[in-house]
């Protein structure tokens, strides 16, 4: 804690004495006195230039100090003017500020600068001068709805082959093949083989058939996941 001066002895008082009154006399005690207090409250006093502060000091309101430049970042004592200068360093002309819970315009929250609503509705994107959908800075586009793309379909059908057989009893004939034949007799007609059998005739055809589909549709499934919040730009 540092000290204060307080005079212990009143000299002047000593004047209004009469002569002969001892108390009228300067001692050197009170003089030895008047000096250490002074020494005491001297050497608990900071100095005027660059002084080292410990404790807790506390600043008297209204105290003027130098403001420091925002790249500063010793031990010197700030400023409400070297905080202005940081924040206005965090945050130059467009810039953007968002808050999750206030709509307080940023100029008056941080105390500068001319602010206006941005991005109603849109998320950001990172410039990529590799691609021009995204190498201009404030470029817009997209859309939160999915359009429905034009497409076609195709359809593959596969056969897997058929066979034919033919049975003939005895004294059978054979008709619309281009002859006839009775038990025991075989030929041949468009491919097929007749063989002197007893039985039935049969034929059978499997076709399998594939559809390929290609393109979607719908709407409001292109949202990626968000969140909500209000968001600034600073213009000047």
């Amino acid at each position: 804690m540092c000290a204060d001066y307080t005079k212990a002895t009143n000299f002047a008082s000593k004047d209004s004495l009469s002569s002969g009154n001892s108390l009228k006399i300067v001692k050197g005690t009170e003089i030895d006195t008047e000096f250490n207090n002074i020494a005491t409250a001297i050497t608990t006093k900071a100095d005027l230039s660059s002084p080292t502060f410990t404790g807790t000091p506390t600043l008297p309101t209204g105290t003027i100090g130098v403001t420091q430049s925002s790249s500063d970042s010793s031990t010197k004592l700030a400023t409400t003017a070297f905080v202005q200068a940081v924040l206005q360093t965090l945050y130059p002309v467009g810039s953007v500020y968002s808050n999750a819970t206030s709509s307080t315009n940023p100029a008056t929250l941080l105390g500068f600068g001319t602010w206006t609503a941005f991005g109603a509705g849109k998320v950001m994107v990172g410039l990529d001068s590799g691609d021009a959908t995204f190498s201009t800075v404030g470029n817009t586009g997209g859309s939160k709805d999915s359009i429905a793309v034009s497409h076609t379909h195709t359809a593959t059908s596969t056969d897997s082959g058929h066979t034919h057989t033919l049975s003939i009893s005895g004294g059978s004939s054979i008709t619309g093949l281009g002859g006839s034949g009775s038990s025991g007799w075989q030929g041949t007609n468009t491919g097929v083989t007749y063989v002197s059998t007893s039985g039935t005739n049969s034929s059978t055809a499997n076709i399998s058939t594939t559809i390929n589909s290609a393109g979607s549709s719908g709407t409001n499934a292109n949202l990626m996941p968000y969140v909500v919040v209000y968001c600034w730009k600073r213009t000047a």
